[in-house]
């Protein structure tokens, strides 16, 4: 396991990933008294439509990763298994990790950065994919980059890796280690790392990432190539 993870970080770094509508119920949470404890409230609303959000502090953002399989227009985001045609894409597109789509029910769907800036809209009515910005907003309320994923991580091994250190959910982020795929179409990280696309362009082929890991608690941010295929959270307009 350790070597896998070793080697998922490796292809990592080489790849410079320097990298709803109407409320059904609402739950008010408190943090526990850690290192969190100066934060205010975190509201929890399961909404319709399968979107579920949760409120942490100014901002309101999506529990679960983007399902979509249109853009907001109704138009169609093309589904691409072959690696030979992800490689090539240069157009919005998305996949299940490994091509499976029992993995996608639990982590939800990998686009590739082309899908996220598409203008006829990735997130639903209502919402849009956080820019740069916005997730260094999310992170510097959970205590900052250096330990903010643990806020944001599911707790336990069910999904992550041993030790998903740091994990405590105090946020109800709920992110899960859906890993990526390389732009090349391989599949890489699943249970290991969570790589989460911003809005945000950096570069002419890269886009902005924010990534969360099972052996530490950080939220770094980096840039990832536009052609990887990463999770998508939206936040709420």
């Amino acid at each position: 396991m350790k070597a896998t993870r070793k080697a998922g970080l490796a292809v990592f770094m080489l790849l410079l990933f320097v990298s709803c509508k109407k409320e059904n119920s609402s739950i008010q949470t408190h943090l526990a008294d850690d290192e969190n404890s100066s934060q205010a409230a975190i509201t929890e609303t399961d909404a319709t439509a399968n979107i579920v959000e949760v409120t942490i502090g100014t901002q309101v953002w999506m529990k679960r990763n983007l399902q979509v399989s249109r853009y907001r227009n109704g138009d169609r985001i093309p589904q691409v298994t072959d690696p030979t045609e992800w490689n090539s894409l240069t157009t919005g597109a998305w996949c299940w990790y490994n091509n499976d789509s029992a993995t996608g029910a639990v982590y939800g769907k990998l686009y590739n950065w082309y899908a996220v800036n598409d203008p006829r809209g990735l997130a639903p009515e209502g919402w849009h994919v956080a820019s740069n910005e916005e997730w260094t907003t999310l992170s510097a309320y959970l205590g900052g980059d250096k330990v903010s994923g643990g806020s944001l991580k599911e707790a336990g091994t069910v999904h992550w890796f041993t030790p998903n250190k740091g994990a405590t959910n105090s946020s109800h982020f709920k992110a899960l280690p859906g890993g990526y795929r390389v732009y090349d179409g391989y599949f890489v990280d699943l249970g290991d790392m969570a790589f989460l696309w911003s809005s945000t362009e950096e570069y002419s082929a890269y886009g902005g990432v924010r990534d969360l890991f099972s052996f530490n608690a950080k939220f770094p941010h980096y840039s990832g190539v536009k052609g990887n295929g990463c999770s998508v959270r939206c936040v709420k307009d």
